[in-house]
């Protein structure tokens, strides 16, 4: 089934300013190459300040891009989820593998957050799991909790739990990651979160739970909330998600066979959330059964 399509509307920076537009659109979506944008800007599918381009205009500062995009068919995903906890100001749900949390890389309407709207359309995340992760995604149902839950995310008032599947077997019980996270080059998509020395201050504490052929099940308390961090982080200190397609033994991108920040086929799981009320202020504690892949113990 197509879905609506889609307006991605960016501003011209100052530095692109000067470049032609077909040259923009090539390095703004690089998903395309500049062969496949002549063709969308043949179709009439991109205008710049309201104006059909033909892609030979030199763009300036301040301008608006839209790239009208067509509807499409979407790539099949799980199309449920569990809801864990609701009252009149908070939702908690168990996210599946598979089902992307927000509109991206291909999935407009397939998302948790399209799902969830439909029952509930005041809805929205407060943070969001990558499409392969499973779990625990909370969302706020007023403006008033939203603003609360988002000042109080990233500090210790919230406790994040994750479960890991990792490579290789770790040699000690626990470790504090302090690894830092930033923006560095990606083939396929122009740049990606990864271990950069640079990049911004993160802090994960990984324990041991359980040690397998080749393998180590990690638990991973997050105290930052950058993009992609346990996958970053565990695999920075030698232990990659077992079956991650991105992020190899120093925390950066795959050489050999680049996947993309999407892909699955890892086991990564948000089981435990722990957070104060909005409203209430009583403290509220979460927890999503592991799923299938993952030894109980």
């Amino acid at each position: 089934m197509l879905n609506r399509g889609y307006a991605y509307t960016t501003i011209i920076s100052s530095k692109y300013h000067g470049h032609t537009l077909l040259s923009h659109l090539a390095s703004l979506y690089p998903h395309s190459t500049e062969q496949a944008w002549q063709q969308k800007l043949n179709n009439g599918e991109v205008t710049l300040n309201g104006v059909t381009a033909a892609g030979s205009e030199s763009v300036a500062l301040g301008q608006t891009l839209v790239w009208n995009r067509p509807p499409w068919t979407e790539p099949d995903c799980p199309l449920h989820f569990e809801v864990l906890f609701e009252d009149p100001h908070v939702l908690a749900v168990n996210k599946p593998s598979g089902l992307p949390t927000l509109p991206g890389g291909g999935f407009l309407e397939n998302t948790l957050l399209r799902l969830v709207q439909k029952q509930t359309p005041a809805a929205n995340p407060v943070h969001r799991l990558g499409r392969a992760t499973t779990g625990i995604v909370l969302f706020a149902k007023t403006a008033q909790a939203a603003s609360h839950l988002f000042a109080n995310w990233n500090t210790p008032k919230v406790q994040k739990i994750y479960r890991a599947l990792a490579q290789n077997v770790a040699h000690e019980d626990d470790y504090e990651i302090l690894t830092p996270i930033g923006l560095v080059p990606h083939p396929l998509i122009g740049s990606v979160w990864a271990a950069k020395s640079s990049g911004k201050p993160s802090k994960s504490l990984a324990k041991v739970i359980s040690r397998g052929n080749g393998t180590t099940t990690f638990e991973v308390s997050l105290h930052s909330g950058r993009p992609h961090q346990i996958r970053i982080h565990l695999a920075s200190i030698g232990h990659p998600l077992v079956g991650d397609p991105l992020y190899g033994l120093t925390g950066r991108p795959l050489e050999n066979l680049p996947g993309l920040p999407g892909e699955g086929g890892y086991l990564l799981h948000a089981q435990c959330l722990k957070f104060q009320h909005p409203f209430t202020g009583e403290q509220v504690s979460l927890e999503a059964d592991l799923p299938c892949g993952f030894v109980i113990e």
